[in-house]
């Protein structure tokens, strides 16, 4: 283990025997750390938090702080942190409530940039972006490979698809279906993130389908609701995902249109 002198650290905390802990970097009670993990200086790590391994929390971030919600009373609610997260310069990351899920939680292989603030109940899944100045409302989902632009803003309880892009400044004040990119604010949708889908390996094939579900979607004046029965009847995986999302959407705020 390599502590700094100057760094404080609780002593129930428990950290791995070759975490790396740098000058003034303050670590609280409850925190827990895993092996390869390296954290900067003048990082902020409350608890309860879980942190796993190989991850990179660089300087003046601020993790597991009690989330800035009105109702919280200072229930025992956690942060969860995923492997190999990087964690860049100033970024603030709440623990969750008990009138939710009681947890934040980022999964792994997130590469989170400067600024950015992911508040009380989120989840975040594996593989995302989220660029400088990022902010997730509370009770955001944001799922695998998603990609958010600097600047994005997300309202509380939207949900952020697979594969799903946003633009600088984008506001997404309803959900982002699988594959699609959105621009402005409020965010409308752009079309299916075809460059991103190419880079993780999807075929020509797959990503034509996926543009045909786009364009029942958003183009040819179905329905909602009709939309989603033609995409549920396409044989494609990838297809049927986006249906699912959608229908699960209609229960909570809505995809955008």
């Amino acid at each position: 283990m390599s502590i700094h002198p100057t760094a404080i650290i609780d002593p129930s905390a428990e950290l791995a025997d070759d975490v790396k802990v740098s000058a003034y970097a303050v670590i609280g009670a409850g925190v827990t750390i895993d092996s390869g993990t390296w954290i900067g200086p003048h990082a902020v790590i409350e608890g309860p938090t879980t942190i796993g391994k190989e991850n990179r929390i660089f300087q003046f971030a601020s993790v597991g702080a009690e989330p800035q919600d009105k109702k919280y009373k200072g229930e025992n609610t956690t942060l969860i942190i995923g492997d190999r997260n990087v964690i860049r310069e100033s970024c603030t990351i709440n623990r969750g409530t008990a009138q939710d899920i009681g947890y934040t939680e980022i999964g792994d292989d997130n590469w989170i940039m400067a600024y950015v603030h992911i508040a009380h109940d989120c989840v975040v899944g594996n593989s995302t972006i989220f660029a400088n100045n990022t902010t997730l409302a509370g009770h955001v989902t944001i799922h695998d490979f998603a990609i958010l632009g600097g600047f994005t803003l997300v309202h509380q309880f939207c949900h952020v698809g697979k594969h799903s892009f946003t633009g600088m400044g984008t506001a997404l004040g309803k959900d982002l279906p699988p594959f699609v990119m959105a621009t402005g604010a409020p965010g409308i949708p752009r079309g299916i993130n075809n460059e991103g889908l190419k880079r993780h390996g999807y075929s020509s094939e797959e990503r034509a389908n996926l543009k045909q579900a786009y364009k029942k979607l958003y183009l040819k004046n179905l329905s909602l609701t009709d939309a989603i029965a033609e995409l549920e009847n396409e044989g494609d995986s990838h297809t049927k995902l986006m249906a699912e999302f959608c229908q699960r959407s209609q229960a909570g705020r809505g995809i955008i249109r």
